[in-house]
């Protein structure tokens, strides 16, 4: 099992990280945060995964997710659900000023092939 996300660090903007196990809302790694929660994120990012895997469901899509986007005022927010586990997730907070969001999405998806359950 290769859980290091430490090079999250390293994406422009960067506030924190955590590698989330979606069944229980439990953070199995974690990076930065500074004032961010990331024990909260981690469980209520949980919810946004469910919520909208039922949406995908409800509607009919058979497909997955590559990443959900969730940008306010000052920040973005990215959680991607790994490929080979989907019941894991990433989830990666920047700071709008410092972010890139090309850039970050192309560092987390790196990121995620590194990783293995």
């Amino acid at each position: 099992m290769r859980t290091d996300i430490s090079a999250t660090s390293e994406i422009g903007g960067f506030i924190g990280a955590c590698l989330v196990d979606s069944e229980s809302g439990l953070m199995l790694a974690s990076e930065g945060g500074g004032k961010l929660d990331l024990e909260a994120a981690a469980a209520l990012n949980t919810q946004v995964v469910k919520a909208k895997l039922q949406a995908m469901e409800t509607l009919g899509l058979e497909d997955h997710i590559d990443d959900i986007l969730i940008t306010l005022g000052k920040q973005i927010h990215l959680i991607r659900p790994l490929e080979d586990t989907p019941t894991t997730f990433l989830y990666v907070a920047l700071d709008k000023k410092g972010a890139n969001l090309g850039m970050a999405r192309m560092q987390v998806k790196k990121i995620e092939a590194s990783l293995s359950m």
